[in-house]
């Protein structure tokens, strides 16, 4: 399990223990369609794509998120989404 930093996101691909011990699968879910928005994180998101194929396009270039990817916005950070494949994805907000 290595994680990268892409465009200013972290991405990783966690192992089971991870993400028990984070306790990812009681965080809510999220879903969306296929769009594109723009958006800004007030605060730290952690995120855990259960599925979706999604560019998001920050200051910082350009990052891809899809299913498996466990994924750390920063706070402070502004971009767009490009959501090609539905986005389904547990998320906590903070830290």
């Amino acid at each position: 399990m290595s994680a990268k930093t892409v465009a200013g996101i972290c991405i990783e691909t966690p192992d089971e223990a991870k993400i028990t011990k984070l306790g990812i699968k009681s965080w809510p879910i999220w879903t969306k369609e296929p769009s594109t928005f723009d958006w800004h994180y007030d605060e730290e998101e952690i995120c855990l794509f259960l599925e979706g194929d999604v560019v998001i396009q920050t200051g910082q270039g350009q990052a891809k998120v899809k299913a498996g990817d466990l994924v750390t916005f920063p706070k402070g950070l502004s971009c767009q989404w490009q959501v090609k494949k539905a986005v389904r994805k547990h998320y906590r907000f903070g830290a």
